[in-house]
């Protein structure tokens, strides 16, 4: 299911949906979005932790200049992939409503195994 981003203040607060324990534990978020956004997506796993959430999020960030090969990119964009199943929802950083070709598929993925899907481009733009 998509779940189009909630009404946000200008200077974005971590949507309830996100930080809500779920059955006893801290809720798992799962950050998704183009890696030339590294700022960005710091500035959201820290909000999103601070808010209580479990992140996960890209530890590697090619277009802010990380070298890779072209099998470390396959190998990364199935552990990501993997990372969604063990989130309970994602939260996509997308800055100027930019959603690239593996975000689109990360956003395709999680809808198809029923994540909610959050987007920050409402909050920020």
């Amino acid at each position: 299911m998509f779940v189009e981003p909630a009404s946000f203040a200008v200077q974005w607060d971590v949507p309830t949906a996100l930080c809500d324990p779920i059955a006893g534990r801290p809720r798992i978020v799962c950050i998704c979005g183009s890696t030339r956004f590294r700022d960005e997506m710091a500035d959201a796993n820290r909000r999103l932790t601070l808010a209580g959430a479990i992140v996960l999020a890209p530890a590697v960030f090619q277009h802010s200049g990380d070298t890779i090969t072209e099998a470390q990119k396959d190998r990364l964009d199935e552990l990501h992939l993997k990372k969604i199943d063990l989130a309970d929802a994602v939260f996509v950083v997308d800055p100027g409503s930019y959603i690239g070709e593996s975000t689109s598929r990360e956003i395709a993925y999680a809808v198809s195994t029923g994540k909610p899907v959050f987007r920050l481009s409402a909050t920020r733009d």
